[in-house]
């Protein structure tokens, strides 16, 4: 039986939300993971678990070419296995170093799945009608940081912090039986063949884009500021602000507010239209963003615990508003190069972003001056990426 709307939606969401879950679940076990590697209690080093998973979606680069030749469901049904295995060797690696190996290949196996998830969007959707569903995928998928966090707390109350790491990889294995029902949305007509001159074509065209690159550069940006925050989140509230018992409250309160207005952001694509609404949307960010700079910079670094989480909760509900529209316009003006395309915005707001994003991560060890510094500068340049859009700006 042919694949209805609402599943598809639901079934994307739940594809993208394995990269969530291989984050966010396993946060509230760093604690118990410097104890188990020897590491000092107030390192930052767990956050390289994210970056690395992170850093693996630079794979995309090679799974967009191939989709593009032979289909986005070859793709897909490559990348479950890579990330449940290496899911599963993360958690039994015996060496720390060894389990950052393990969650690149994770991470590698998510890029697939994610590429091709949001490839598979824009065969079906264009312009702001895909920014619109996305705005729905994103809702379901931001049920993930709503709820991992304390899934990962519950897990650690009755078993180990193996079984929280665990978990990611074992629902992937439902997702891929269930996406065993998803049609191919690039019909053989319509592939590019595989060579090095074709792949050279399609490369020298998305890159040539100058849409392209203005809205990957947003996303990029923004996501910078994400992953740091990610990153960083268990260590900001457990070392810098002394509330370990707070966290999963605190992260998952900020992922409800997220998951709202991603929601919001679905009805106001579809007034508004997806350039006017992240133009509005990035002005109140790097608003926002000022405030909490200023209030950081005159007052104290770290600033009064409610002031820095209601500023961030407020920035990373922007944040995942602003991404399906800038990912809608990045990828309109690509038809049938749709799936090189969206493997080069992956890997560059994914493995750009999380890099840089560890370094902002790796100054927080006493303050949070350096990410609040961030958040408004990468606002700031956004907003003048998007206003320099020369196009017709208010549809």
């Amino acid at each position: 039986m042919k694949m209805k709307p609402a599943e598809f939606i639901a079934l994307s969401a739940c594809t993208m939300m394995l990269t969530a879950l291989g984050i966010d679940i396993m946060l509230p076990a760093f604690g118990e993971l410097r104890r188990h590697f020897g590491l000092s209690e107030g390192s930052t080093a767990t956050a390289q678990i994210i970056s690395f998973f992170f850093m693996g979606q630079i794979a995309q680069l090679i799974f967009g070419a191939l989709s593009d030749r032979f289909g986005r469901l070859a793709i897909l049904r490559f990348g479950f296995p890579l990330y449940i295995i290496g899911g599963v060797l993360a958690a039994f690696s015996p060496t720390f170093e060894l389990m950052l190996a393990a969650r690149f290949a994770a991470g590698v196996g998510a890029s697939a799945v994610f590429m091709t998830t949001i490839a598979g969007v824009r065969d079906r959707f264009v312009g702001d009608e895909m920014a619109r569903i996305m705005s729905l995928v994103f809702t379901i998928f931001l049920l993930t940081p709503v709820s991992a966090p304390f899934l990962g707390l519950a897990i650690m109350s009755v078993s180990t912090w193996q079984m929280v790491f665990l978990t990611p990889p074992l629902f992937a294995v439902f997702v891929f039986i269930w996406s065993l029902r998803l049609e191919e949305s690039l019909p053989p007509e319509k592939r590019n063949p595989l060579n090095l001159g074709s792949i050279g074509r399609s490369f020298k065209a998305v890159l040539s884009n100058f849409t392209f690159l203005r809205y990957t550069a947003v996303a990029t940006l923004l996501f910078t500021g994400l992953s740091s925050w990610v990153a960083s989140s268990e260590h900001i509230v457990g070392v810098i602000y002394g509330k370990p018992a707070l966290f999963a409250i605190i992260f998952a309160s900020i992922g409800a507010l997220m998951s709202l207005c991603s929601f919001m952001n679905s009805r106001l694509s579809a007034w508004l239209g997806a350039r006017r609404s992240i133009r509005s949307l990035l002005i109140i960010y790097t608003f926002i963003a000022g405030l909490l700079m200023i209030f950081t910079l005159i007052t104290s670094d770290p600033p009064s615990m409610p002031l820095f989480f209601i500023g961030i909760a407020l920035l990373m509900s922007l944040n995942l508003a602003i991404e399906p529209n800038s990912s809608a316009l990045a990828l309109e003006p690509m038809g049938d190069m749709a799936g090189m395309a969206s493997a080069i915005y992956g890997t560059l707001f994914f493995s750009i972003g999380s890099s840089l994003g560890a370094g902002i991560s790796s100054m927080m060890e006493k303050g949070v001056s350096p990410l609040v510094m961030s958040f408004f500068v990468f606002g700031l340049v956004s907003l003048i990426l998007v206003w320099r859009d020369t196009r017709t700006v208010w549809k």
